[in-house]
């Protein structure tokens, strides 16, 4: 092979790999709750559920639809003083309920329980009140937690893959509490 030649073939099989585009393959949608790293590509489809932008996500507004932010909280840095108070602000689409951890795959059945009781007191009982889920760009919890509720009956679920990093390109966030009736997970 002449001199270069094997980047040129590298360069080729990397273009290939990516697409003409040079964006990464479609992510395929598990058949069940993804149980992979959080944080990753993940598919453009939830099944049963409808995946909205910025600008779908305006439009249910006056729906009232619930806002379900499942992204995880803050954690305490290592090496982080201990004579100083560590108050991390969770920042999140307004009128949005914090609910962070309920989109990990592997929720005790107790903690799975406590999400599904929480949502059905959110929507009175409404199975057909209309959801979003999100947290932030490229995480698997608002995708599992979207899942999770399609599969127990939620009939207007809608993922905001784009989370709030997407909504706060526009708009203005507010800083949010955990929801007081919800059981934070342990950290793993």
């Amino acid at each position: 092979m002449w001199p270069g030649s094997r980047f040129v073939l590298f360069l080729m099989v990397a273009l290939a790999a990516c697409g003409a585009n040079g964006t990464s393959a479609e992510v395929r949608e598990p058949e069940g709750l993804w149980t992979g790293p959080m944080r990753g590509e993940t598919p453009n489809t939830l099944q049963g559920a409808v995946v909205v932008d910025v600008a779908g996500l305006e439009a249910l507004l006056p729906k009232d639809p619930i806002l379900l932010d499942v992204g995880p909280a803050d954690k305490k840095p290592e090496g982080f003083p201990k004579d100083r108070l560590w108050l991390p602000t969770h920042r999140s689409i307004p009128k949005a309920v914090w609910l962070p951890g309920a989109g990990a795959a592997t929720l005790e059945a107790a903690q799975e329980e406590a999400f599904l009781r929480r949502v059905e007191e959110l929507t009175q009982g409404d199975d057909a009140k209309p959801i979003v889920v999100f947290c932030q760009p490229q995480c698997w919890g608002s995708w599992n937690a979207g899942k999770r509720l399609v599969t127990h009956g939620f009939t207007r679920v809608h993922w905001f893959p784009g989370g709030v990093d997407s909504w706060q390109e526009t708009h203005d966030t507010v800083a949010v509490d955990v929801d007081e009736d919800w059981p934070v997970p342990p950290a793993k």
